[in-house]
């Protein structure tokens, strides 16, 4: 993909099958962090709060990614891996055919926030 300038290209840009998940993330994060402003960082679009990147998500060729600060990662590392996905320090990797629960995605994004201080 090459670089989007909003939210809103990133995902028009994005492979089919990933724009419907994308939007989910989107609005999920949106409602978590109600204070956020939108970005575009790292050629990822994303939430800051105060001056911090809270939250983040993308698409790659064969799956999306969920990205928060690694104390949210750790915070909620054994319900990540109980319910079968991938984490690194700070995301965790799903198929649209296997969404991460909107429950998760909102704790995980309220867990960054906190962890930024924001």
């Amino acid at each position: 993909m090459t670089t989007a300038a909003d939210h809103d290209a990133y995902i028009a840009a994005a492979p089919e099958a990933f724009q419907p998940s994308l939007r989910r993330l989107r609005a999920l994060l949106a409602g978590a962090l109600p204070d956020a402003d939108e970005i575009v960082a790292y050629d990822m679009p994303g939430f800051t709060i105060g001056g911090s990147v809270v939250a983040g998500y993308a698409a790659f060729s064969k799956q999306c990614g969920l990205y928060v600060l690694p104390g949210a990662i750790s915070e909620h590392a054994g319900e990540i891996a109980a319910a079968g996905f991938r984490a690194t320090k700070t995301g965790v990797t799903f198929s649209p055919r296997k969404p991460i629960p909107d429950d998760l995605v909102e704790r995980l994004a309220r867990a960054s926030r906190q962890e930024a201080g924001a």
